[in-house]
């Protein structure tokens, strides 16, 4: 009934209550290329929307503030038939393995696509990568505006995050979630950028769009977009913490052991509160004959993507994760990068 996400660096991470690298400023390249992308899975329909809005606006202003935007609909044959894939999930085509597979008459559509857009956004790991890929999600479960990203090194993706957290995003719940999966292993589109995160909405049924979160996301975008601008002009940003919430195990829901039918659904207690701490000993499933089955885990644990209608076919009714604050350096653009400010002993 348990899954652990197996990775030594997973471990690490979870370890320690706070993780706390060097405050130093850290200078990093401008930020000049970036990807937004939409209908990775076809039925999530606000990326489908707003990748079509954005591109639009992209035919206008190809360059606006020194900063390229390409607008990129991921899984054009999913969303024409409003279907999460067709023959297998992109969001875990992008492993170093599956983009290294040959492509043959039978292989899956979604592997042969991760491989054209790893070329067209990527290649992964390469210097020629985008230098920020963003991808749009959205979830059933009640999760409000979520960034999802690899790395806790990630200072890119977690100054983005506190600048929408604290100035531009406070009329909607916003949370950062840590996979801890290392690079080659990493599966989903965002890992073929230099840089990347997945920015996840909800709840929103699959095949539908809602304007509460359409706009919460569009305004997510325009936000990002307007601070890698300012990060490119020069401005220092300064160093904080940002609460994270890392990945440690799936629960399936209980089953048959003979026909593998599940058993018992979400407790209602527990429907709905993503993100609140779960006890030992908390209402956890209600089986279908009206029995209530508690958690029994060893620690309080914080459920995630509670009853995601996706996650059904994966065998998991939430994920469990533990709540760790991450700390972070001031972040600049680098003296004499594209957009950015001169460097003085070069202009003297």
């Amino acid at each position: 009934m348990e899954k652990n996400v197996g990775t030594g660096i997973l471990r690490h991470c979870v370890r320690f209550k706070v993780t706390r690298p060097p405050m130093e400023t850290i200078t990093l390249p401008a930020v000049t290329r970036v990807a937004v992308c939409g209908g990775t899975h076809g039925n999530e329909l606000t990326g489908v929307h707003l990748v079509r809005e954005l591109q639009k606006k992209e035919a206008k202003e190809p360059r606006k503030g020194g900063v390229s935007v390409v607008t990129v609909l991921s899984n054009p044959r999913a969303v024409q038939q409003c279907r999460r894939y067709m023959d297998k999930d992109l969001n875990r085509c992008f492993t170093s393995a599956l983009l290294s597979t040959p492509v043959v008459e039978d292989t899956p559509w979604e592997v042969a696509r991760a491989q054209e857009l790893n070329g067209l956004l990527g290649p992964k790991g390469s210097p020629s990568a985008m230098d920020l890929v963003c991808d749009l999600h959205n979830t059933t479960s009640n999760m409000g505006l979520c960034f999802i990203s690899y790395s806790q090194c990630n200072w890119l993706s977690l100054h983005i995050f506190r600048h929408l957290q604290a100035r531009a995003m406070s009329s909607i719940p916003m949370r950062y979630i840590l996979l801890g999966v290392p690079p080659s292993e990493a599966y989903s589109l965002e890992s073929v950028g230099k840089c990347g995160f997945t920015i996840e909405a909800g709840p929103q049924p699959q095949g539908v769009l809602r304007a509460d979160i359409f706009n919460a996301v569009r305004d997510a975008v325009r936000h990002t977009l307007d601070w890698i601008r300012c990060f490119n002009a020069g401005a220092m940003f300064a160093g904080g913490e940002v609460e994270v919430y890392t990945m440690v195990k799936t629960l399936d829901f209980p089953r048959d052991p003979e026909t593998h039918n599940i058993t018992a659904t979400i407790h209602p207690d527990l429907q709905d509160q993503d993100f609140c701490l779960l006890r030992p000993g908390d209402p956890l499933f209600l089986s279908l004959s009206g029995e209530t089955q508690r958690y029994e885990g060893e620690e309080p644990m914080y459920p995630l993507f509670v009853n995601e209608a996706a996650y059904y076919e994966k065998g998991i009714a939430l994920w469990l994760a533990r709540c760790t604050k991450v700390a972070f350096p001031p972040v600049q653009v680098e003296a004499g990068a594209p957009g950015g400010p001169s460097d003085p002993e070069k202009d003297a």
